[in-house]
């Protein structure tokens, strides 16, 4: 007895070639890696934490989660920096700001626009 599953079907066709299981396109016009890449990853949350551990004692503000691509990361992270009249960057899509400023960034992700919370102790 065969089991159905939502990912069973057409693996191979004469007329395309593979088949992607996901999408059911050929391999070679497959669109589930253009939509993964479009689609933001994470819940939707933006998480602010202060980190001290690995630092030397220092303070770092750090924006976790935003659903941004690279390029509207990086903005983000000058825009706040700004705010905050600090210095930071942005590595792996997470934001780090020098120092404890982690109430001004949460205003600032609120007003543009952003679910924020206040993650840590």
């Amino acid at each position: 007895m065969l089991k159905s599953s939502s990912k069973s079907g057409l693996v191979y066709s004469t007329d395309g070639g593979r088949m992607c299981p996901e999408c059911r396109h050929p391999v070679a016009e497959c669109v589930c890696k253009t939509m993964a890449k479009t689609q933001p990853a994470g819940d939707g949350v933006v998480r602010v934490l202060l980190e001290k551990k690995g630092r030397g004692g220092k303070s770092v503000t750090v924006v976790k989660g935003v659903a941004l691509d690279a390029a509207g990361v990086a903005a983000l992270g000058k825009q706040l920096r700004a705010a905050c009249g600090s210095g930071g960057t942005v590595k792996d899509g997470v934001i780090e700001i020098q120092g404890d400023h982690c109430e001004r960034v949460i205003e600032a992700l609120k007003k543009s626009g952003h679910s924020v919370k206040r993650a840590g102790g």
